[in-house]
C-alpha cells in the first residue's frame, strides 16, 4: 500500500517548532531544583513532629514539580497563538470557579474560603491570575488597529462620549470592569495577596500596551485611599500595621513569626549555618515550608546564599523581559510582560514580608514555597514564555 506523501508544514507550524530559549529554561530549572532542596530542608522538622513522616511535604512537592515540568514542556510545544483564542473561555471559566468558591463546593482553611473541591482541592485565584493576563493581552494586541467610534458633537451625549473617548476612559472601561469583578471575587474570600497579584498582572499588561500613565496614577491614588480607609476603619488592619511597625513589641503574640524570621536571617551570617542546620525551622517559625521559606534559605546558606537566589530570580525576570522585547508579535510580548511582572511582584512581596519591609500579605515565594497547584501553574506559565520564545525571529547576518 502506497504511503501518503507528507504534508508540507505551514509557516506557523515551522515557527512553532523553533528552539526554545535555553537561558530562560535553565534559570527556571535551577530555581526549581534549589527550591525543592530548600523546601525539603525547611519542612523536615515540621513534617516529622506533626505528621510523623519527614518526607511527606517533599514527596508531594516533588511529584507536583515533576508534573509541572512535564506541563511546562508540553505547553512550550504548543503554538502560542492558541492561547489567544483560549483567553475568553479561560476568563469566563475563572470567574465561574471564583463564584463556586462561595458555594458549598468551597473549602475553608484558617477562616478563609479560598479553595474549591472538585475531586481535587485547588485555589481558583491561581487560574484567574493567568486568565486575566491572557484576556488583556489578546484584546490589547489589536489596540492600534481598532477604529474608535465617533458621535457628532451637536448632542450632549455625543460631546460627552467623544470627550471620554479622547481621554481613554471608553477604552479602559471594559478592562476595569473585568479586573474589578475578578479582584472583587478574590478579595471577598478574603485573599488580599491574590487580589494584589491579579491587579499587578492586569496593570502590567495595560501599561505595556500603552495605556496613558495618568490612569495608573489615578488608579494608584484611588487604591491608596481605599487602603487607608480600610486600615483606619478596620481594627484588624490597624493591628496589622502596628505589628509591622514594631513586631518586637508583639514578639510573644502576632509578631512572633516575623521576629523569628528576622532572627533566622540574622543568625545565618555571611555563609550560613550549613544546609540542613537551621535552628529556626525546629518549630520556631510556624510553617517554614510556606511563605517563610526564604529565612531558612538565608539561615542555612547565609547572606551569600540568599543573594545568589535573588540574583537568579533577577536574571530570570530580566531574561523574560528581553524575550518580550524580541517577541514575534504584540500578543506574545504582552503575555510575557504579564507573566514575568506577576513573578517579579510575587518575589518582591514575599521577600518584603519576611524582611519586614512591608506588612504581612501572605504571598508565597515562586518555586520555593510549598503548594502543588501553585507550582504546577507557575511552571505552565514558564512554558508559555518558552512557547513564545520559539517564534522569536533569528537575528539577521550582515
Amino acid at each position: 500500500m502506497a504511503r501518503k506523501p507528507k504534508r508540507d508544514l505551514t509557516v506557523e507550524e515551522q515557527l512553532a517548532r523553533g528552539p526554545m530559549d535555553l537561558p530562560f529554561l535553565m534559570l527556571v530549572l535551577l530555581l526549581l531544583g534549589i527550591g525543592l532542596i530548600m523546601m525539603f530542608s525547611a519542612s523536615y522538622a515540621t513534617a516529622y513532629y506533626k505528621d510523623g513522616d519527614p518526607l511527606v511535604y517533599i514527596t508531594r512537592q516533588a511529584m507536583f514539580g515533576g508534573v509541572g515540568v512535564l506541563a511546562m514542556y508540553v505547553v512550550s510545544k504548543i503554538n502560542y497563538q492558541t492561547f489567544r483564542w483560549m483567553a475568553l473561555p479561560a476568563m469566563v471559566g475563572s470567574i465561574v470557579l471564583l463564584v463556586l468558591v462561595h458555594t458549598p463546593l468551597g473549602v475553608v482553611h484558617n477562616g478563609a474560603r479560598r479553595w474549591l473541591n472538585l475531586g481535587i482541592e485547588f485555589q481558583p485565584s491561581e487560574f484567574a491570575k493567568i486568565a486575566v493576563i491572557l484576556f488583556f493581552a489578546a484584546r490589547l494586541c489589536k489596540r492600534d488597529t481598532q477604529r474608535h467610534k465617533r458621535y457628532k458633537n451637536r448632542t450632549f451625549f455625543g460631546r460627552t462620549y467623544n470627550f471620554f473617548d479622547r481621554i481613554g476612559l471608553i477604552e479602559l472601561l471594559p478592562y476595569a470592569v473585568v479586573l474589578g469583578l475578578v479582584a472583587g471575587l478574590v478579595v471577598t474570600q478574603p485573599h488580599l495577596s491574590g487580589t494584589l497579584l491579579i491587579l499587578a498582572g492586569g496593570a502590567s499588561v495595560l501599561f505595556a500596551a500603552g495605556i496613558h500613565w495618568g490612569w495608573f496614577a489615578a488608579g494608584g491614588g484611588i487604591v491608596g485611599a481605599l487602603a487607608a480607609a480600610l486600615i483606619y476603619f478596620t481594627p484588624y488592619m490597624t493591628a496589622r500595621i502596628n505589628l509591622w511597625q514594631d513586631p518586637w513589641s508583639f514578639r510573644q503574640g502576632d509578631g512572633y513569626q516575623t521576629v523569628q524570621s528576622l532572627i533566622a536571617m540574622g543568625s545565618g551570617g555571611l555563609l550560613g549555618r550549613g544546609l540542613g542546620n537551621s535552628m529556626q525551622k525546629m518549630l520556631y517559625i510556624p510553617e517554614p515550608e510556606n511563605d517563610f521559606v526564604f529565612p531558612i534559605v538565608v539561615e542555612e546558606l547565609g547572606f551569600v546564599g540568599g543573594l545568589v537566589v535573588l540574583v537568579l530570580f533577577a536574571l530570570l525576570i530580566l531574561r523574560g523581559y528581553w524575550l518580550a522585547l524580541h517577541a514575534r508579535d504584540r500578543f506574545g510580548a504582552l503575555t510575557i510582560v504579564g507573566i514575568i511582572s506577576l513573578l517579579a511582584v510575587q518575589v518582591f512581596l514575599n521577600i518584603g514580608v519576611v524582611t519586614n519591609l512591608i506588612p504581612n500579605t501572605g504571598i508565597s515565594l515562586p518555586f520555593f514555597s510549598y503548594g502543588g497547584t501553585a507550582l504546577m501553574i507557575q511552571l505552565a506559565e514558564m512554558g508559555m514564555v518558552l512557547s513564545i520564545s520559539r517564534q522569536i525571529p533569528a537575528p539577521k547576518n550582515d
